[in-house]
């Protein structure tokens, strides 16, 4: 039970230095994401304005979040962002 329970950390480990190291020799990407502004009103109900041109986010081709930035398949799925008011 206790080797086990090691060599599942280490695979682990093994897994993530792996994914910086390919992370760190890749140039990194961007995908064009759609900001909206939340607007939150005195009478309790949001306004949503997408009068916002899109912008340009920068990713990183990799399975895990390295440098700063998300992976690229993560931001590709996710293409809005929210800015609360």
């Amino acid at each position: 039970m206790k080797n086990a329970l090691i060599g599942a950390i280490l695979l682990l480990i093994a897994l993530y230095l792996g994914d910086y190291a390919i992370a760190r020799n890749r140039a990194l990407g961007s995908v064009q994401v759609q900001p909206f502004y939340a607007i939150h009103q005195k009478n309790g109900k949001t306004e949503y304005d997408y009068n916002v041109t899109l912008e340009t986010q920068t990713c990183v081709a990799s399975l895990l979040p390295h440098l700063g930035n998300n992976p690229c398949w993560y931001v590709a799925k996710h293409k809005t962002r929210k800015i609360e008011i």
